[in-house]
């Protein structure tokens, strides 16, 4: 996943759904390869010790994953309640 900003004040709403959509394509890819990693393991192509580390890896990027998306979400609410800026 590519360098990630908590700085939402100057993001649009576009924005926002465009940094949703990365993360959502993020977890898809982490799901596929935890299958990958699990069928890997089932064929016994990887030992356990190196199965139990790329797991932890895995589950330490899925907590991130839901982090993210936690944040963006409270972000999307927030920015859809604002009232329209209008210009002056």
């Amino acid at each position: 996943m590519s360098p990630w900003s908590e700085d939402f004040s100057e993001c649009s709403l576009e924005e926002l759904l465009r940094s949703q959509a990365e993360n959502r394509a993020w977890g898809k890819e982490l799901r596929r390869k935890t299958n990958a990693l699990v069928n890997n393991r089932l064929a016994k192509n990887i030992s356990q010790d190196d199965y139990v580390a790329d797991r932890r890896l895995g589950h330490e990027d899925t907590t991130e994953y839901q982090r993210r998306a936690a944040i963006l979400d409270t972000q999307i609410v927030r920015h859809a309640a604002r009232p329209p800026h209008r210009e002056r």
